[in-house]
């Protein structure tokens, strides 16, 4: 509206973000083509790319998750209980594969790239999806590859976890380094604004050092901590000294940076085998039967 509560632009007119908001209680400024500017919240303006595909993506809704869950061809568990840090509080968290059928992804509408269920902690991404992010060395979706638990996996699902190695590179250093990187900001900012910890997050720093050390001295990811376990529920439990948990993280940080420097992991994952296989796979979604 303008200042004479005339409406100075309808709604569906396109304008150009002058200054962003520093957060979601704060509005955006936004220029329109005849030089008028307002003062625009995040819930009354959308992407011009958003919605021009809007249309498709909102018909999409009854297509793309009809029988999409029956199409999952490997399920696992992650999180506490495959790390064998689980305690009575601890949920069942669910990861997966879903392999959408031929005709839906080829179709107008498209899939989507994972299924969530907030009620039942599962998250299913699509093949290709999940494929990315193994190549690209992502934690939570090797440790979904390693996972101990597996509760379900079809024959297809069967040859993807028989050349999961092809997945882990050098890669996993960076990549590792990030999570890592991201849990001590948290640490430090716990620290700041409360003056103490999450435990929580230290114990998963040290967790992630621990494991991606693993990967590039062994070849391989174990996702379950074994003998460290009680170690990890001490810091979990907040039973062991700041100054102690701190030290360790240092120690396993260096360690980290030595299995680097001599990992017999190739510089860069099998992206010819793991395209094979998702060409593999595209060509027997075809069938009606979930390969």
């Amino acid at each position: 509206m303008a200042a004479n509560d005339r409406i100075a632009h309808p709604a569906g007119a396109v304008g150009v973000i002058v200054r962003a908001p520093v957060d979601r209680t704060h509005a955006y400024r936004i220029k329109f083509s005849d030089g008028f500017e307002a003062a625009i919240h995040h819930d009354q303006l959308v992407r011009l790319s958003e919605f021009k595909s809007g249309q498709i993506r909102d018909n999409d809704a009854p297509l793309a998750s009809a029988g999409l869950y029956r199409r999952v061809i490997y399920r696992c568990v992650i999180g506490s209980r495959a790390y064998g840090l689980e305690d009575d509080a601890s949920d069942t968290d669910r990861r997966g594969i879903y392999l959408p059928s031929a005709d839906l992804h080829w179709s107008l509408y498209g899939v989507p790239e994972q299924l969530e269920n907030d009620e039942t902690q599962e998250v299913y991404w699509e093949l290709q999806k999940f494929i990315v992010l193994a190549l690209k060395a992502n934690p939570n979706v090797l440790e979904c590859l390693y996972s101990p638990i597996v509760e379900n996996v079809t024959p297809l699902g069967e040859e993807l976890l028989a050349m999961r190695e092809a997945f882990l590179s050098k890669l996993v250093f960076q990549t590792f380094s990030g999570y890592v990187a991201s849990q001590f900001k948290k640490m430090q900012t716990d620290i700041r604004n409360q003056g103490r910890v999450k435990w929580k997050h230290v114990m998963h720093l040290v967790r992630l050092l621990l494991s991606g050390t693993h990967v590039l001295r062994e070849g391989v990811m174990v996702v379950e901590v074994g003998d460290y376990r009680e170690r990890l529920l001490t810091i979990k439990r907040g039973e062991m000294s700041f100054g102690d948990a701190d030290e360790w993280r240092k120690r396993l940080q260096s360690d980290f940076e030595s299995a680097f420097k001599t990992t017999a992991l190739p510089d860069r994952p099998n992206y010819e085998r793991a395209n094979a296989f998702l060409i593999r796979a595209r060509r027997r979604a075809i069938d009606s039967e979930l390969p």
